[in-house]
């Protein structure tokens, strides 16, 4: 019997360290001896550039673009610690939707068989977080991800595509789609980031996977073309990817998220400005209650 392969889907707000945290994840996994591919479904196709020292690869479309028919090794290469690395590619600048080189990469996987011959244990689609294109919604909408995670910041922005997120899980999730495992709380430096990003888990109705604080090492790292994991694996910063690298791999249940709707957002939002703003002009003191 054919082993089960893991397939996730990790989405987030452009410029949120998406891809960072993907690739540190990937890398992670390898050195706990996994098989993995990371799976590169922005259409800057810059995903799986630190883990093959700042390179750039052919992308799916762009080879599909050059010959009639593409053999699947001819767009899989090999990254840090034998990672398989893909990137779906996206279309000719202002042609076209950006999602359709996520849908054209899986269907020639599926029929390449390509997943099981490589023997792997998971597969990580790194998705830019706009599921208004449907393009984006491949991993979700047909189940080709099993679990799904977010990495989101305080930021309201990051927050409310988080939340734009939720609903799509939501919406497809009567028809086979995929569930949301949790958030990877990005960028965690202050107590009251912590808060906020908490108590949206709260009222979303899931967990965080991780807190990941903003880091000199990992820019130094991807100065270099390298993850953390490969540039810096004694510290700290590698320590917290390994830690939430570990708890993907034994996350098993997924849940439907409880998106909020746009207006309870906004006043939520709202009032979080309202209390940030009181500590910073010293009305709270001893920083903000949990909960609030």
């Amino acid at each position: 019997m054919a082993k089960k392969i893991k397939q996730i889907a990790i989405y987030g707000k452009g410029g949120i360290g998406k891809s960072t945290t993907t690739s540190n994840i990937s890398a992670a996994l390898s050195k706990l001896g996994y098989r993995v591919m990371q799976f590169g479904c922005d259409p800057k196709s810059d995903s799986t550039n630190t883990l093959r020292n700042g390179e750039y690869i052919p992308t799916v479309l762009d080879t599909l673009r050059e010959k009639n028919s593409v053999k699947a090794s001819e767009v899989i290469f090999e990254g840090f610690n034998g990672i398989y690395c893909v990137e779906a590619g996206g279309p000719a600048p202002g042609v076209g939707c950006a999602g359709r080189g996520i849908i054209t990469a899986v269907q020639l996987f599926k029929q390449q068989n390509v997943f099981e011959d490589l023997d792997l244990d998971l597969v990580i689609y790194d998705v830019l977080g706009d599921v208004v294109c449907g393009g984006f919604a491949v991993p979700i909408r047909e189940g080709i991800a099993e679990h799904v995670f977010t990495v989101s910041s305080a930021d309201f922005m990051s927050v409310y595509a988080s939340n734009n997120l939720f609903k799509g899980i939501q919406r497809y999730s009567n028809n086979g789609g995929a569930l949301l495992g949790g958030i990877i709380a990005n960028s965690i430096n202050q107590p009251y980031s912590k808060n906020i990003i908490d108590d949206f888990a709260k009222r979303t109705q899931t967990q965080i996977m991780q807190y990941v604080p903003r880091s000199v090492t990992v820019t130094q790292s991807e100065l270099k073309g390298k993850t953390t994991i490969e540039a810096a694996p004694n510290s700290a910063q590698a320590a917290v990817y390994t830690e939430l690298a570990e708890r993907i791999a034994a996350h098993d249940k997924s849940t439907i998220p409880a998106p909020m709707d746009t207006q309870t957002l906004r006043q939520w939002a709202f009032d979080w400005g309202n209390q940030i703003l009181e500590l910073e002009s010293g009305v709270v003191v001893g920083g903000i209650q949990a909960g609030i």
